[in-house]
């Protein structure tokens, strides 16, 4: 029986998504304004990479004891005292920016900390959602939709134009802009209702805990499948970040709103395919439909390192962007309904950090490349991987093993 998600979803969804939204607002304000400003100390691309992998490295040293700790608090409470702390915390680069004291080990020092409270506050929303919707699949899929919808239109479509525009107005004003987001999501998220402690085996230690997630991690082959596949994508994405700003610059001769509109063309694609995923999934399956999007992601690429011109970089981002969005949807859907509720913490984390900590990886490797080739390069091995990474994992992720694995998961009735 379909049910309208209207009438389904509580009222705390709406305080969350909220949350999220002004808070990726601010998110794509500071990732549209951070290259530029980046930009602005220094040309080399290793330098840059630095920047980039920092904020990333938090998932590499404490993910899935992160995880496990947000196994043991209060999911709510996590979120916002994680949202609170990132407000004060940009402070600090904002103040060094209006003294004219910026430096890429302070911008690298505070994407590193913002990381940290990336980290707990991610987690704990993904544990925090399937207790709120009651873990329904098609529900979780759906509210997934808008979470990732709003948020990409947020951090993409908005925030890098309006990040490129306020960093005319001064240097300090994207970091201020990202504050407020921060602020006005702690107090949003403080209003949610408090979800119930999952309930944890007794006396075990922190570090015994974490591993019980990661083990059900690499255990089961579907949930390997939707880590590996980020895992991989963030190698090829953060080579491709690395260098875009440089690549655009120099390459596609664009200049700082021109790079503004082309993160927005990839955040378009993102709106996209964050609102046709669940039409994907229901029409070719879970498992064909994640198949079918990491081809896209590569494929797109491809074009990008290719690209003659600013439209086909741009039109080239879009469709990348359809397939991350439809993919984000997708992907963490599933494992919110098929992973029990006391490991969703541990599980989240652990996967994430296969992700993440793949990334400084990428960061590396697209300054290398670039360094040591041209800007064109870690493109073309950015694509590569990705379409070697599609037809690594299809079967892992196919349609029989979803179904199973849902069939598996659900209430008995």
């Amino acid at each position: 029986m379909t049910t309208d998600l209207k009438e389904r979803l509580p009222s705390g969804f709406g305080r969350l998504w909220t949350a999220q939204t002004v808070s990726s607002l601010g998110d794509g304000v500071t990732h549209g304004a951070l290259p530029l400003l980046a930009l602005t100390l220094t040309r080399d691309p290793m330098a840059l990479a630095v920047v980039t992998a920092a904020g990333t490295l938090p998932w590499l040293l404490f993910g899935v004891l992160g995880g496990a700790l947000v196994d043991r608090w209060d999911r709510r409470r996590t979120m916002w005292v994680a949202d609170a702390a990132r407000t004060a915390l940009l402070a600090i680069p904002a103040g060094a920016a209006a003294l004219d004291a910026l430096s890429i080990p302070l911008l690298a020092a505070v994407a590193f900390l913002l990381g940290i409270g990336g980290l707990f506050f991610d987690t704990a929303a993904t544990a925090y959602l399937p207790d709120l919707l009651g873990r329904d699949p098609a529900l979780l899929e759906r509210a997934n939709s808008r979470l990732r919808g709003t948020q990409t239109a947020a951090s993409g479509f908005a925030g890098p134009p309006a990040g490129s525009a306020l960093l005319a107005l001064g240097r300090a004003v994207p970091l201020l802009a990202d504050a407020l987001s921060f602020a006005i999501s702690a107090v949003l998220v403080r209003s949610l209702p408090a979800a119930p402690l999952p309930v944890l085996e007794a006396r075990e230690s922190l570090l015994r805990q974490a591993r019980a997630g990661a083990s059900y991690v690499f255990r089961d082959r579907l949930l390997l499948g939707l880590a590996l596949r980020p895992a991989v994508g963030n190698v090829a994405f953060l080579a491709v970040e690395t260098v875009l700003a440089l690549f655009a610059h120099d390459r596609l001769g664009i200049g700082s709103f021109g790079f503004g509109l082309l993160l927005t063309a990839e955040a378009a694609g993102g709106l996209l395919g964050a609102g046709i995923a669940s039409f994907l999934g229901r029409r070719l399956g879970t498992g064909t439909a994640l198949t079918c999007t990491a081809a896209v992601e590569g494929l797109a690429i491809l074009g990008l390192a290719a690209a003659p011109n600013p439209y086909v970089a741009g039109l080239s981002l879009a469709v990348c962007g359809a397939g991350m969005g439809a993919t984000m949807v997708l992907g963490p859907s599933l494992r919110q309904a098929i992973v029990p509720a006391h490991l969703m913490g541990r599980v989240a984390s652990t996967s994430r950090m296969l992700a993440m900590c793949a990334a400084p990886f990428g960061a590396f490797l697209g300054g290398w490349l670039a360094t040591t080739y041209d800007l064109r390069t870690p493109l073309y091995a950015a694509a590569g991987l990705l379409l070697t990474m599609t037809a690594v994992t299809a079967t892992m992720t196919g349609n029989r093993r979803v179904e199973a694995a849902l069939r598996a998961a659900a209430p008995a009735s």
